[in-house]
């Protein structure tokens, strides 16, 4: 089961088809609720607590739903937003017990493959040069820095050339954006330079708030370059039978805070 995020369906329409694709090839039966909106992250972080818990029952109802195995989201940020259900209505009788359950199956899509399916390769193909840009909410909040990076390196193809400063924020950080809006456009600023200094076919990363934010700063400041979520690469010109888990390799797992600098 996989849900999808506000910004996925809105800007990045290929994502959620991608990452279908992806879970499906590696025998997974995927489903997306009807009843489902937004996390509840842009409100709680604006300190509107008692209004998002609205949206935060809705969401938990949906995702329950269907009794998946599992949950899969393509963001680190709204991930880690359900995850907080857990502790936010924890005196809940009704909705503590659930929102636990939901945290208990909740994963980022390259997470879900590396640790849950155990995949290393999924066969995919893309001739090109890679940059990536860590989410800070995956790397600092949901403490997984390695698991797409697993993922890209075993991309036949493709050469990752590594992004200068990599553990600091584009700048976007929700309505810290919107609050901050000249440090925010200074940090995304640097990030955009380091970015172009690589001189990478391709800016490749697991948020799609990030992705928005860099590339809509760089297309306004003529910094052009492709913009590729993973699981667009990783359902790119796909070959099955290149397919690889861990189980058939000689590969150690990586801990999940083993890739880089913090």
């Amino acid at each position: 089961m996989y849900f999808s995020s506000c910004l996925v369906d809105l800007l990045f329409p290929n994502v959620g088809k991608s990452m279908v694709e992806v879970l499906e090839r590696l025998g997974c039966q995927t489903f997306l609720p009807d009843k489902q909106v937004c996390c509840g992250q842009p409100t709680y972080n604006s300190g509107y607590a008692k209004e998002s818990l609205k949206t935060f029952k809705n969401e938990i109802d949906a995702l329950l739903s269907l009794d998946a195995d599992y949950i899969v989201g393509p963001t680190g940020s709204c991930v880690f937003m359900i995850k907080e259900y857990k502790d936010i209505l924890k005196d809940d009788p009704v909705y503590g017990p659930r929102a636990a359950a939901v945290a208990d199956k909740i994963y980022e899509f390259s997470q879900f493959i590396y640790r849950v399916l155990g995949v290393v390769d999924c066969g995919a193909e893309l001739d090109a040069t890679i940059t990536v840009h860590r989410s800070c909410h995956m790397t600092r909040l949901l403490g997984e820095r390695t698991a797409p990076f697993v993922l890209l390196d075993h991309v036949k193809g493709i050469k990752r050339i590594p992004l200068h400063n990599v553990q600091l924020c584009c700048g976007f950080g929700g309505t810290f954006s919107a609050k901050e809006p000249e440090l925010s456009t200074a940090m995304v600023a640097d990030k955009a330079k380091n970015i172009m200094d690589t001189k990478a076919d391709i800016l490749v990363g697991m948020e799609t708030s990030c992705l928005m934010n860099i590339a809509g700063y760089m297309n306004r400041n003529g910094q052009h370059i492709k913009v590729m979520h993973i699981a667009e690469v990783l359902n790119h010109d796909v070959d099955p039978s290149r397919i690889k888990y861990l189980k058939d390799t000689d590969e150690a797992v990586v801990p999940a805070n083993g890739e880089g600098v913090f």
